[in-house]
């Protein structure tokens, strides 16, 4: 847990979770502070941590603890250092869902890398749809191999699969919808063969220097997708996994089955998308119900 750590950590709340300029800073500052204070004080316990900055406003003290709760839950995944946080008071600040889009804005965002004028619109359009249609984070998606993707049968019935890798290394397998095969079949026919430089290289998303697509630059596309579409909420690679997770437990998915889509690690991490669609019931019964 050091500085290379926090920058680290600081990468991924920018680049994956697409957090907002302002969010990093005020985080980078919480936890440049917080790690000073670790360096003086090791034997420490992390309720002492709390103690020293009780005198904090409620709402910065709960922005602190936000920042050291993340990033540790970040160095537990990433490098399986434990996580001390539970002993973290709370402070009884709401909890905030995560942002979904509907399947009509999900449709006009991925329908907006598509642009016949440009050599690379379908390799743009295959990351939308993977990011949707998987509800792989967007390191998992850029991580992809041309051999990750491959045919079973089950039952007689031929399903293709994807091989993504996760949060430590774990692997899992998802499957594929027939509109994100139609979009590979599309990119490696039509796209990839004029971005590959090296017939070694083994991604699948391919930049216009022939290497692997970047988390930077899969984030840009999503960018311009959005702003394509004409939707004016800020629009992330992580809001396709929430957007993904959400519409499958509408339409009756088995909160299990989702938790292994995601590859959470534990359930309870999948049951806030639970709180959406309860919310969303609470909604329909408020308007709909001549006694709510």
């Amino acid at each position: 847990m050091d500085i290379h750590t926090l920058n680290s950590f600081i990468d991924y709340l920018r680049i994956e979770k697409g957090a907002a300029a302002n969010t990093v800073a005020a985080y980078r500052r919480d936890l440049t502070k917080y790690l000073n204070w670790r360096i003086n004080n090791p034997e420490a316990s992390i309720k002492e941590y709390a103690f020293s900055i009780k005198d904090l406003a409620p709402s910065s003290l709960e922005r602190n603890f936000s920042a050291v709760r993340s990033f540790h839950k970040y160095l537990n995944r990433e490098f399986n250092i434990s996580d001390p946080t539970d002993d973290l008071p709370e402070t009884g600040k709401r909890q905030r869902l995560p942002k979904a889009l509907t399947v009509d804005e999900i449709t006009r965002l991925i329908d907006a890398g598509q642009d016949p004028g440009e050599a690379v619109s379908l390799r743009d359009y295959l990351l939308l749809e993977l990011l949707y249609s998987t509800g792989a984070r967007v390191s998992e998606v850029v991580g992809i191999n041309l051999s990750d993707i491959s045919e079973n049968s089950v039952n007689g019935e031929s399903i293709w699969v994807l091989k993504l890798r996760g949060k430590g290394g774990k692997e899992r397998m998802v499957p594929l919808g027939s509109y994100a095969k139609s979009a590979i079949d599309d990119y490696l026919v039509r796209t990839r063969p004029s971005l590959l430089k090296k017939l070694s290289e083994s991604a699948l998303f391919l930049n216009n220097r022939g290497t692997r697509l970047s988390r930077v630059s899969a984030w840009e596309i999503v960018k311009r997708a959005a702003e394509k579409a004409g939707l004016t909420s800020r629009v992330t690679p992580h809001v396709f996994r929430h957007s993904y997770a959400t519409h499958l437990l509408d339409g009756g998915a088995d909160i299990r089955v989702v938790q292994e889509l995601l590859g959470h690690a534990s359930v309870t991490t999948t049951q806030i998308y639970t709180l959406i669609t309860i919310d969303k019931v609470r909604e329909s019964y408020r308007l709909a119900h001549p006694r709510a």
